[in-house]
């Protein structure tokens, strides 16, 4: 397993630790989630921006229907952090994000990084789907 994948893994591991203590179903990771994810992290790095919205207008949900993820949900981002459990405690400190981590209806997770070669810091993203 690489290491990329370990870090993605740890932030859904510690998402779902998040929704078990909250009384939520656990998230199973979906292949198509992780790479809308990935795709977007590594997107706003190489192209230096910050937003849900990349700049030519794609939205979370387009990304991860080409993905091939067909019900999309929502979508948490962080960046500059350097590890799973900084990224989940921001997320769960901040209202909007800790709503989606917590969401009810949704179904699925997935979990994104990016860094540069050499960079302990990254750029996360996490879509959540509803199938």
């Amino acid at each position: 397993m690489s290491r990329r994948r370990f870090l993605e893994d740890c932030v859904v591991r510690l998402v779902n630790q998040e929704r078990e203590t909250a009384g939520l179903a656990a998230l199973p990771t979906e292949e198509m989630l992780r790479q809308s994810s990935r795709t977007h992290s590594e997107a706003m790095a190489v192209r230096d921006f910050f937003a849900h919205l990349d700049p030519d207008g794609t939205s979370p949900a387009n990304r991860m229907r080409v993905a091939g993820h067909p019900f999309p949900g929502a979508e948490n981002m962080a960046v500059h952090l350097p590890n799973a459990l900084e990224v989940v405690r921001a997320w769960m400190a901040s209202p909007g994000h800790r709503v989606n981590i917590l969401g009810p209806d949704f179904r699925a997770i997935g979990a994104g990084l990016f860094r540069e070669r050499g960079d302990r810091l990254g750029w996360w993203t996490q879509n959540f789907g509803y199938v």
